[in-house]
């Protein structure tokens, strides 16, 4: 039987196509059942916060400096409800991104009961002062997923983007006189982040987690290192929709060291997660 030019090319070109698409279908299902192709995780962490933020002065030899607790001295809530997101996909059946983000903005103003210093200003108890303190951080990573069978264990390295604006304004006294002062300041930066997860289906609907991250910076103006660890669980009542429940510890300390002024902080967040889950 003859067959013309154009159908032997077709018939070829089936022929390469054909391998090509069952090779992709078995890579999808290589996937391991622990492991989504995309996930987008959207909620609030509940946390109880322990938030420490210091500021000084520096002019030749003179230095002053001055540590305030927002809980403590400043009637902070410590609980603090952040919103988070969090977005991981996969580009083949092991490897992936995954991006996280969170935003703390809090703020009070209080008639003090003790006195305080910062930033190089007294604070005596009975001076109305204001707190503010805005923290953000966002980080991506590239992750490598070990195994193929109901647990799988990954690593991920990255960068992290990190934010603080942090001050204290109000009536201060300096050499028996009363005026109003204000000391704040503001910095971002970035530093290489390092991840560890581990993931495992109980089965298509259920799964459990453990995830842990740390970023430090060493050198610049702004120094210290973010630690985060969390044990969660997966529900997926639906094909594409669930909800996750984590607890998490979350260490943030940073330093910035200037000519004219340094400032700290140190905060502590630790308590339970909620989200609502997309995955595909």
């Amino acid at each position: 039987m003859n067959s013309n030019p154009s159908q032997l090319r077709l018939r070829c070109r089936h022929l390469l196509i054909a391998p090509l698409l069952l090779a992709s279908s078995a890579s999808f299902a290589d996937v391991s059942p622990a492991l989504d192709r995309f996930d987008l995780s959207l909620g609030g962490y509940y946390a109880n916060t322990d938030t420490t933020i210091g500021a000084g002065v520096r002019s030749g030899q003179f230095s002053a400096k001055g540590d305030v607790n927002l809980e403590r001295d400043l009637g902070f809530e410590d609980h603090k409800t952040v919103p988070r997101v969090k977005l991981d996909f996969l580009i083949g059946d092991h490897q992936g991104f995954s991006f996280d983000y969170f935003s703390i903005n809090r703020s009070r103003t209080k008639t003090l009961s003790d006195d305080i210093s910062y930033g190089g200003n007294d604070y005596d108890a009975s001076a109305s002062v204001r707190g503010k303190l805005d923290f953000d951080f966002g980080s991506a990573a590239y992750r490598w997923w070990f195994g193929s069978g109901n647990d799988v264990f990954g690593l991920g390295i990255g960068a992290a983007y990190y934010r603080v604006r942090a001050g204290i304004s109000g009536i201060a006294t300096l050499d028996g006189e009363s005026a109003q002062a204000s000391t704040s300041y503001s910095e971002t930066a970035g530093a290489p982040l390092l991840q560890l997860g581990w993931r495992h289906a109980f089965n298509d609907s259920l799964r459990m987690y453990f995830d842990a991250s740390g970023v430090k910076k060493n050198g610049g103006d702004l120094n210290g290192h973010i630690y985060n660890a969390a044990l969660g669980l997966e529900w997926y009542p639906w094909k594409n929709l669930g909800f996750g429940a984590e607890y998490a510890y979350t260490r943030i300390k940073l330093n910035d060291e200037q000519d004219s002024y340094n400032a700290n902080l140190d905060l502590k967040l630790h308590g339970p997660s909620a989200f609502v889950k997309f995955r595909f």
